[in-house]
């Protein structure tokens, strides 16, 4: 009996995914984006009327945002950007609240002479 490698035969689908590196995409990847979402949305909907479905309450919502504020503290360096862009952002909002000012008095000024 021939083999599909005897016949010269190559898969369709699998033969052309491996030559440009890339695996094809199969099932839910291949869906577009709204048909992916619109599952996943009757998946949520379904455990909400089971029961299952886990929902954050206030106190376990905190606890969870104060471990990635923890987690994310321990990177210095993140840390330093985030505070340089602050400092930035700071002092150019002070220094065009200072321009307006000293612009709203020059108008001032020339209206009165």
């Amino acid at each position: 009996m021939a083999t599909s490698k005897e016949n010269g035969n190559k898969g369709t689908s699998t033969g052309s995914a491996q030559k440009s590196g890339h695996p094809a995409k199969r099932g839910f990847a291949a869906m577009d984006q709204n048909q992916q979402r619109e599952i996943a949305s009757k998946g949520g909907q379904a455990a909400h009327q089971k029961g299952t479905a886990h929902e954050f309450d206030s106190e376990e919502a905190r606890r969870a945002g104060q471990k990635g504020g923890e987690a994310v503290s321990r990177n210095r360096a993140h840390m330093a950007d985030i505070g340089r862009k602050g400092g930035e952002s700071r002092q150019s909002a002070q220094r065009a609240a200072a321009t307006a000012v000293a612009e709203k008095g020059n108008r001032q000024g020339s209206k009165e002479s």
